[in-house]
């Protein structure tokens, strides 16, 4: 999608604080983290939200989850993190590219919002 800011950050034509990247996925930290630690996770190919996941493109959650769990080591997140993915304008999604938020780093709380 052309204007689409994850897809222009994918691409590599806007620039991202990268933590992790491979064919498929990019992850960078998030420009307003809540927490000490937040990454967003991305698939390169446009998805607009958890809505539009098919038995065609479900693979690249899995991986997803897998460089969730990866991240989760590298940025010394054992002791517990939070993932999160937004989905519509009610579910609060602001951009609309499917991502996971990667959250944590100190105590969460335990309620959500």
């Amino acid at each position: 999608m052309k204007d689409c800011i994850f897809c222009k950050i994918a691409s590599g034509e806007i620039p991202s604080n990268k933590v992790y990247e491979d064919d498929q996925v990019i992850a960078f930290h998030d420009l307003s983290p809540a927490a000490k630690v937040h990454v967003l996770v991305i698939p390169k190919k446009h998805i607009a939200n958890v809505m539009e996941i098919n038995e065609e493109n479900s693979g690249i959650v899995a991986h997803i989850f897998e460089v969730i769990a990866y991240l989760a080591k590298e940025l010394k997140l054992e002791q517990g993190f939070r993932v999160v993915s937004n989905c519509n304008e009610f579910g609060g999604q602001s951009v609309f590219h499917l991502h996971f938020h990667l959250i944590g780093g100190e105590q969460l709380d335990v309620k959500m919002c």
